[in-house]
């Protein structure tokens, strides 16, 4: 999928998910349970001062204004169960994921079903399913960021998001070609 052409393999995503990442790089951890532990404090100070904006969604003819905390665009929809990541890498669907959880209780709940992949269970989740969308920023008080496959990047005022399907190449050895063919 890209966003703005610009190319993304899992997701691109705007609100908690870049305040967490923003928070996490300003802190210093020299390991991968440091980074987990960087991680939750993240979360954590995310809960506690979530980031609210005013965005427009455009999804074919329908057009959606919310008041959200976050928003996750996926490249195909995020399977149940587990944790976020597409059952399905091929589905050809971007999936939309719309958070208006605002209250520390619903985020904290918010955070708990991501984490054991329970999306549908959280009636403060609105989630939809396109091969294009626009995403339109409507709050200028400040501005936000966005992460694009875990990096943080800045984020423009609109943003058009457009799943490609089978466009990814993937290189594989030599050997595992000939196991498969066997």
């Amino acid at each position: 999928a890209t966003a703005n052409g610009r190319p993304f393999v899992h997701q691109f995503s705007i609100g908690m998910h870049a305040k967490m990442v923003q928070l996490r790089q300003n802190m210093e951890f020299g390991s991968r349970l440091g980074k987990m532990r960087a991680s939750a404090k993240a979360a954590w100070q995310t809960i506690k001062n979530p980031p609210a904006m005013t965005v427009t969604l455009t999804i074919g003819e329908a057009e959606i204004t919310a008041r959200t905390t976050g928003v996750g665009v996926t490249n195909n929809l995020f399977g149940e169960g587990h944790l976020p990541f597409a059952d399905n890498p091929a589905g050809g669907v971007l999936g939309i994921y719309v958070t208006v959880a605002r209250q520390r209780a619903e985020l904290v709940k918010f955070f708990f079903n991501v984490a054991r992949g329970k999306w549908r269970d959280n009636e403060h989740v609105e989630i939809h399913q396109t091969e294009r969308a626009v995403l339109k920023i409507r709050s200028a008080a400040r501005k936000y960021r966005a992460v694009l496959d875990g990096e943080l990047i800045k984020l423009e005022d609109e943003i058009t998001i457009e799943i490609h399907p089978g466009a990814l190449n993937v290189l594989v050895p030599r050997h595992a070609m000939r196991a498969k063919a066997a």
